[in-house]
C-alpha cells in the first residue's frame, strides 16, 4: 500500500513553517532593537545550531537504529522498516542545514559560540592554545565533512539495497546489509562522540567530560524512538501498515522507555561524578546551568525521566496510542530543551531566554522535518516484500 500525504498534513507543515518564520522575524527585530552588542548574532547562530542539530540527530538516530537491526539480524522490525527509512531520509536535508549553520558560525569567527575560532581570544587563553591542535577551523571542517560523507554514503546504500531487495529477493542483499550495518556501528561509535565534542562540547571550551558523547547520543536515540512510534501510530490511524500489530507498537514503546532511562542514567552519572569531585574547572559547567537555568535544567531532567517512568511503566501503556503520543510529545520537547541548554548556557549564559526567535526557528524546522518525512513515506510502498524476516515480523507476538 502506497502512502499519500493528506491535504491537512500539507497545510499543517506550511502553517508551521510560515508561523515559524514570522515568529523568527519578530524575534530578530526585537533583539536588534536592543543594544546587546553581539547578542543578536550569537543568539541567531545558537538557535540555528539547536534546531539543525536536534532534527539532524533524529535522522541520524534512525539510521543508527536501522543499522542496529541489520547488524543484530532482528526480525520484528520488518513491518515498520519503511517508517525507519523515511525518518532516516531526513538526513540529507539535515546535513544541508547543519552545513549552512556551521558555515555561518565559522565565517563569523565562531559567532561567540566557538571561542576557539576567534584567533584573538585564542592568543589570550592558554587553555585554548593547548587545544588548538584539535580545535581549529581547518581540522574542524575536515572532521565535519568526514562525518557527513560517512553518514550520507551509508544512508544511500541502505536505502538503495532496501528497494532492490523488494525486486530481487533472496538473502544476498540481507547479508550485505548485515555486514554494512555492523561496519556503520563501528564508525558511529566513534563519530557520535567526536561530533558531539566538536559541535556542542567545544562551546564550553575550557570544560570536558568523557561521558558527554554518550549523553548526547542517548538523547538523540530517545527522541528518535519517540518519532518512530508516533509516526507508526499516525500511519495506523490513517489505515496504513495493516501488518503492524500491538506487539510492534509495544516494542517501539519499550525502546522509548529504555532509552529514556539510558539518558537519565547518563545525565545523573555525569552530574554526580563531577559535582561530587568538585574540581573547579569541571564543576563550573553545572554552576552556570544551575545559576542561570535552574528551573529549565532540573525541570527538563524531571520531564525526561519521570514522565516515561510513571506513564510508560505498564505493558498496556506501551500499547496505548494516546499515552504514547502524549508522553512522546513531552519527551521530545524535553530533549529540545536539553539541547537548548547545552548550547545557549555555554554561549549566552544569563542573557539567554526562550522567546519569539527560539519558538519560531523550532516551528520552522519542525514543519520542514514533518514535510520531508511525509514525502519520504510516499516514495516507496509502506510494506516491504521479500525481506527474509517478513513472515516472522507479520506474526510477531509478545
Amino acid at each position: 500500500m502506497e502512502f499519500k500525504v493528506t491535504k491537512n498534513a500539507n497545510i499543517l507543515t506550511i502553517v508551521l513553517m510560515v508561523v515559524g518564520l514570522l515568529f523568527t522575524g519578530i524575534g530578530i527585530a526585537v533583539e536588534a532593537g536592543h543594544d546587546h552588542g553581539h547578542h543578536l548574532g550569537t543568539r541567531l547562530a545558537g538557535n540555528l545550531l539547536i534546531d539543525s542539530f536536534f532534527f539532524f540527530g533524529i535522522g541520524l538516530g534512525s539510521l543508527f537504529f536501522l543499522a542496529l537491526q541489520y547488524a543484530t539480524e532482528t526480525g520484528w522490525y520488518a513491518t515498520v522498516k519503511r517508517v525507519i527509512e523515511a525518518v532516516a531520509g531526513y538526513l540529507p536535508v539535515g546535513i544541508i542545514l547543519m552545513t549552512v549553520t556551521l558555515l555561518y558560525i565559522t565565517l563569523a569567527d565562531g559567532a561567540h559560540l566557538y571561542l576557539w575560532m576567534d584567533a584573538k581570544k585564542v592568543a589570550e587563553d592558554e587553555i585554548m592554545k593547548g587545544k588548538a591542535v584539535y580545535l581549529n577551523k581547518g581540522f574542524f571542517w575536515v572532521r565535519t565533512v568526514v562525518y557527513f560523507a560517512t553518514y550520507y554514503i551509508f544512508w544511500k546504500g541502505f536505502r538503495k539495497r532496501s528497494l532492490l531487495e523488494d525486486v530481487e529477493g533472496g538473502t544476498t542483499i540481507h547479508f550485505t546489509n548485515y555486514k554494512k550495518g555492523a561496519l556503520f556501528l563501528v564508525f558511529f561509535a566513534v563519530f557520535s562522540s567526536t561530533s558531539a565534542w566538536d559541535w556542542i562540547m567545544s562551546i564550553d571550551v575550557h570544560w570536558f567530560s568523557t561521558l558527554f558523547g554518550w549523553y548526547v547520543f542517548a538523547g538523540m536515540w530517545c527522541t528518535t524512538m519517540v518519532v518512530l512510534v508516533t509516526t507508526t501510530l499516525y500511519l495506523k490511524k490513517k489505515g496504513y501498515l495493516p501488518n503492524v500489530n500491538e506487539s510492534h507498537i509495544h516494542d517501539l514503546g519499550k525502546w522509548t522507555f529504555a532509552t529514556s532511562f539510558l539518558w537519565s542514567y547518563l545525565w545523573f552519572s555525569q552530574f554526580m561524578l563531577i559535582w561530587y569531585a568538585n574540581i573547579p574547572e569541571e564543576v563550573t559547567y553545572y554552576m552556570t546551568r544551575i545559576k542561570d537555568f535552574n528551573f529549565l535544567y532540573f525541570g527538563m531532567f524531571l520531564i525526561n525521566f519521570a514522565f516515561p517512568m510513571v506513564l510508560l511503566m505498564s505493558r498496556d501503556a506501551k500499547r496505548h496510542a494516546g499515552v504514547l503520543t502524549f508522553v512522546g510529545a513531552i519527551i521530545m520537547f524535553g530533549h529540545w530543551v536539553d539541547v537548548y541548554i547545552m548550547i545557549m548556557a555555554g554561549s549566552m549564559g544569563e542573557a539567554a531566554y526562550i522567546g519569539f526567535m527560539e519558538i519560531g526557528l523550532l516551528l520552522t524546522v519542525l514543519g520542514l522535518f514533518i514535510k520531508v518525512v511525509l514525502t519520504n513515506l510516499t516514495k516507496a510502498p509502506l510494506s516491504v516484500v521479500n525481506h527474509p524476516f517478513l513472515d516472522e515480523s507479520i506474526h510477531h507476538d509478545i
